[in-house]
């Protein structure tokens, strides 16, 4: 699989072509994202129907691009472009096993009963 340890990772809301492959993809990072497609970073892209992701990652001397796609169900995608979101390896892997982190419980901090 990727790396995940010291990466940031970013999904991208809303829809990608999956047509486009790793030089697509990297601009898109750069100049729709406008993050640097070199950096320490996942970029995730998902499709209309949501049932294939595309995953690109600079690894220190080439980029590498991961696909999966699903037979059946739909992964949890954002569907609204507004922007792009920064996830946690925990919320990385609860999407890429079908569970909508987006409808957790938020945890509550309180400093007074």
């Amino acid at each position: 699989m990727f790396p995940v340890e010291n990466y940031r990772i970013f999904l991208k809301p809303g829809r990608t072509d999956m047509r486009k492959s790793i030089n697509g993809l990297s601009q898109i990072v750069q100049n729709e994202l406008s993050l640097d497609p070199f950096s320490k970073s996942i970029f995730m892209f998902g499709n209309r129907k949501a049932v294939i992701i595309k995953i690109l990652y600079w690894d220190r001397n080439g980029f590498c691009l991961w696909q999966k796609r699903l037979e059946k169900d739909r992964f949890p995608w954002p569907k609204d472009e507004v922007s792009v979101m920064e996830l946690t390896s925990e919320q990385l892997n609860w999407i890429l096993n079908g569970i909508d982190f987006r409808k957790m419980h938020r945890e509550m901090k309180y400093s007074r009963v």
